[in-house]
């Protein structure tokens, strides 16, 4: 037995959270790690216990293997949890934590080494039995070798790198005549990102699914698994959705991949949680993929279908328990969805994207679960991967976790970063997805660079943003007045008030004038005519209106200097009133003092003292907000003041003329 009783958790973000919060629930003591990067972040608060290990780049922070054992010696830790990612899959580091005496929470360091090389997991595989993609996995790595192996499996063919993943180091071959060009940047990628140059060619399976099982096995005899889970849906090679079971899935084949798996577990002396990925065609005909020793990031899906903590299973079988668990007590009930949301831009080829997060509210729907590691005012920085957290909808039936998972995301706000939010939303409302008939081939078939744009902000968005910044404007003055009854908010003695709003987002901009009714209604005034928006609720980051007759839900984010941002339905629009213009009344006894309603440059005056005007009559013109303003007459009069002139800079509320009523 190896017991324990604190444990280090050698990552960051969700993943550290995920380890934390079921290592604390079974008692243990919780020590974190942190860059100078993470000094705030939530893990490091969750933790009993924290230390810093270095700088900002994980070559000198997370995957610093000294750096992470020094933390481990200084917090007392008995054991040391990896993760994903970083050292995860790293046979050093679970040597190096052995050879301290540290218990490694994961499998052997000799099975993650084998695994870790696909040329060698190939070979191990084949002699185990395990349907495998045809292909060359030998240690001839000269161009003479693999164009020949190349010549055998025909086109088209994939080079991957044998020593990682990811999409790194792979090429997709259809010409055998590129194929000199392929295995030459192939290898150097490989290189690279993993510090080896060895290849591996496979026949290309086009439009496969991507079906992976998860597997556990403890020291007592005990290997099973525990279903699959399909994810299919990647960009970049890099998964999105992931769902749990896979959609095409039957009980016979289920039967055979999940014995597949198990046996190349065995074939290995496997001990912990692992996954084993398959490329599955529409044949029904599987062929392995790899194996990921490791907690997967997708993993939640199966602890939602089976109501199994694999986290507490790892701990477990890591102490030298057995798992507990026999094949038959193993079942699937429902269906799990989980989507990876991350601070990219899918417009852009899904580029990573860096800033902070303004404002982050999970949705309050039914059957769904967050695994977050970020909050609102945390920095997105450039060190790390760019994925900003997890979110999991189970149903008791497929249609119903994708529907709660679209209606969590369309209503959980992030703000303040550009992210693929409103991309999920799009792929599971997509029909090939709905139907349960996605492949690996999803997004690229399905989603082309256009339809990844962020649709432009509308006019109901825009009225949405000006009926907002109108009622909170209106109820922060109010606030700062004295004495002022609320019942004579939106009254005025001359009639009634007209506010001018040009409301820009993006490349539109909407030219509105909100004029408030009895109650909670607004009349919004556009060159397509006139709308009505009844406020039907309002809060400190989410509000409800009625426009048009239709209900309309955004989540805001309100700024000075007339900036509002609006979330709606996975869209964020950053909205900024170009005009700012002070209220003026409809037909009102104004009080012929002319004050700049905002910062700007006075360009013109067109009166003078003694000049005789009418209410509306244009008396200068300033620039303000790259935009020009019109300052008009409040009353009818004659001019008795000039304080303004061509050139001067003036400030908000300074006072530009004065008219005479009695002139």
């Amino acid at each position: 037995m190896s017991r324990f009783s604190s444990i280090l958790v050698a990552n960051r973000g969700e993943i550290a959270l995920r380890v934390i919060r079921t290592a604390r629930a079974m008692g243990y003591r919780t020590l974190a790690i942190y860059s100078e990067a993470d000094a705030d972040a939530p893990h490091v608060r969750a933790a009993d216990d924290a230390a810093c290990i270095g700088p900002a780049p994980a070559a000198q922070s997370y995957l610093s293997v000294a750096a992470i054992l020094r933390a481990a010696r200084e917090l007392g830790a008995e054991a040391i949890h990896p993760g994903y990612g970083f050292l995860s899959e790293s046979a050093e580091f679970a040597r190096a934590c052995e050879d301290v005496g540290l218990v490694f929470i994961g499998p052997p360091a000799d099975a993650i080494a084998l695994m870790g090389n696909k040329a060698e997991a190939k070979r191990r595989m084949l002699a185990a039995g395990v349907p495998c993609v045809p292909g060359y996995q030998g240690e001839d790595q000269s161009e003479a070798a693999l164009l020949a192996a190349a010549e055998e499996i025909g086109v088209p063919l994939m080079v991957k790198a044998a020593a990682g993943g990811g999409g790194r180091g792979m090429r997709l071959v259809e010409d055998l005549n590129v194929l000199p060009k392929a295995l030459s940047a192939a290898a150097s990628e490989a290189q690279n990102a993993f510090g080896s140059r060895e290849l591996i060619l496979e026949k290309a399976i086009l439009r496969p699914r991507h079906v992976e099982v998860q597997v556990f096995a403890d020291d007592h005899g005990t290997t099973l698994h525990m279903g699959e889970r399909d994810c299919s849906v990647q960009r970049r090679h890099q998964k999105v959705v992931e769902e749990a079971p896979c959609p095409v899935m039957t009980p016979e084949l289920r039967e055979r991949m999940g014995a597949a798996a198990v046996e190349a577990a065995r074939a290995i002396g496997y001990r912990g949680a692992g996954t084993v990925e398959f490329l599955l065609g529409d044949d029904g005909q599987f062929y392995f993929l790899e194996m990921n020793t490791r907690l997967q990031v997708e993993h939640p899906v199966t602890e939602m279908v089976t109501g199994l903590d694999l986290v507490e299973l790892q701990l477990r079988v890591a102490e030298g328990r057995p798992l507990g668990l026999t094949k038959e007590e193993i079942r699937l009930d429902g269906h799990a969805i989980e989507v990876r949301l991350y601070a990219e831009d899918p417009a852009k080829s899904f580029l990573p994207r860096t800033g902070r997060i303004r404002l982050w509210e999970p949705a309050p729907t039914e059957g769904l679960r967050f695994d977050m590691g970020v909050e609102t005012r945390q920095e997105i920085s450039p060190y790390y991967d760019p994925m900003i957290g997890k979110l999991i909808a189970w149903g008791p039936d497929r249609e119903t976790a994708r529907r709660r998972l679209v209606g969590g995301l369309k209503d959980s706000l992030l703000i303040g970063l550009t992210s693929n939010q409103r991309f999920l939303i799009d792929v599971l409302e997509e029909d090939t997805f709905v139907e349960g008939r996605a492949t690996t081939a999803f997004v690229d078939e399905c989603f082309p660079k256009a339809r990844r744009a962020v649709p432009e902000a509308t006019l109901q968005d825009a009225a949405c943003a000006a009926a907002l910044l109108y009622r909170l404007e209106r109820d922060a003055h109010h606030a700062a007045s004295l004495g002022v009854p609320a019942e004579l908010l939106d009254w005025a003695s001359g009639g009634p008030i007209h506010t001018r709003y040009v409301m820009s987002a993006g490349n539109a901009a909407y030219d509105l004038t909100v004029t408030p009714n009895p109650g909670r209604v607004l009349l919004i005034a556009s060159d397509d005519g006139q709308h009505m928006i009844e406020l039907l609720s309002l809060t400190d980051t989410r509000s409800a209106f009625r426009l048009d007759g239709k209900t309309v839900s955004t989540g805001y984010l309100w700024q000075d200097g007339g900036a509002i941002t609006l979330s709606r339905d996975g869209v964020v629009h950053d909205f900024q009133n170009q005009i700012a213009l002070a209220a003026f009344v409809g037909e009102p006894a104004g009080s012929g003092i002319i004050a700049a309603p905002m910062p700007g440059l006075v360009l013109e005056v067109s009166v003078a003292v003694g000049t005789k005007v009418a209410r509306g009559d244009v008396l200068a013109v300033i620039e303000a907000m790259k935009m020009q303003h019109e300052i008009r007459a409040d009353i009818d009069g004659i001019v008795t003041a000039v304080e303004a002139a061509a050139g001067l800079q003036v400030t908000a509320g300074g006072r530009l003329l004065q008219i005479d009523g009695d002139g």
